[in-house]
């Protein structure tokens, strides 16, 4: 198989940011968390039960490698082989970390602040598990749990992850009966589960134009060259003064908006431009929907479609 010379700097240059990614979340994890005998949910919080039972602290990295492999031992026939190839080398990575980041940091960072520490290494955690999710990285652990039950099961993804992580940080107290570092694992959750989220939507953030202008062609035009963008043109009338008009719809990704305000102000500076926010772009260029088909609804669209064209050649 033949590799462009973008496409090998593309993955590589993702799977340099998932190295990144992980040694940040280890530093999170292990500067701010750890110190304050916190459990967090997944494997790591699985891992920390380890250290915690026995005082060893490569036992964080060794029981997420473990568990890792034998989750993706079962998941290998349910998720398929891509899914699999690709967390091994996000587990390996994570359990290295954990491995030799944990002890460089026997103490908080941040001293006699613990609700503070808490609050700092879940920020750094989930920004760093969204660098991870973004370039197309996994750490294994409830990943693979969740894949696992969206295969099988019709509860979401993110609602089984929920529940695995609820689980292993409550059983926490069982070890440390404080129900003070408990709270402490949800707020963990919490605020790493909303950075997850802003890194990831922000990345996938749309918006869409409206643009009224005489020059609407050479706009169009240097959106398609310059913006790498798709335009459609609309025909419209303006009521003031009766003539007719061209209305260029545009979308785009958050991050281009400011490339075509510039293109506009460069061609037509006095041209007449609405932005919005949209929740999602789906198609070409865009996200690709994520949606179960309904046989049901399928079997009468294609009913429908059958009766539409007996209707039409009848009608011939």
């Amino acid at each position: 198989m033949h590799f462009s010379s973008k496409q090998l700097w593309m993955s590589t240059k993702d799977y340099i940011i998932i190295v990144f990614a992980i040694v940040l979340y280890g530093f999170g994890f292990s500067a701010f968390i750890l110190p304050e005998n916190v459990v967090i949910g997944g494997v790591t919080g699985l891992g920390t039960l380890a250290y915690f039972l026995t005082g060893k602290v490569y036992m964080i990295g060794a029981t997420q490698y473990g568990i890792n492999l034998l989750l993706l031992a079962f998941a290998w026939k349910i998720v398929g082989k891509q899914f699999v190839i690709k967390t091994i080398f996000g587990a390996t990575v994570i359990a290295l970390v954990m491995v030799v980041v944990p002890p460089l940091f026997p103490e908080p960072v941040v001293k006699g602040q613990p609700f503070m520490s808490v609050c700092f290494g879940a920020i750094i955690v989930g920004i760093a598990l969204g660098l991870v999710f973004t370039h197309n990285g996994s750490t294994g652990g409830t990943d693979i749990i969740a894949a696992m039950a969206a295969k099988k099961t019709t509860v979401s993804v993110g609602r089984t992850m929920l529940y695995v992580d609820f689980c292993i940080i409550s059983s926490s107290y069982l070890i440390s009966h404080d129900i003070t570092t408990v709270l402490y694992g949800f707020v963990v959750l919490l605020i790493a589960s909303y950075m997850v989220d802003m890194i990831i939507n922000t990345n996938r953030q749309a918006v869409q134009f409206t643009i009224v202008s005489q020059k609407w062609e050479r706009i169009a035009t240097a959106v398609n060259h310059h913006a790498r963008r798709g335009v459609t043109v609309i025909d419209g009338m303006g009521w003031y003064t009766k003539h007719p008009i061209k209305v260029l719809l545009i979308a785009c990704r958050k991050l281009e908006a400011v490339t075509i305000f510039r293109i506009v102000k460069s061609i037509d500076p006095g041209a007449f431009i609405t932005q919005t926010n949209v929740n999602g772009v789906y198609g070409q260029g865009f996200d690709q929907l994520k949606v179960k088909k309904d046989a049901r609804l399928e079997e009468e669209l294609d009913k429908e479609a059958y009766e539409m064209a007996a209707e039409e050649m009848g009608h011939s």
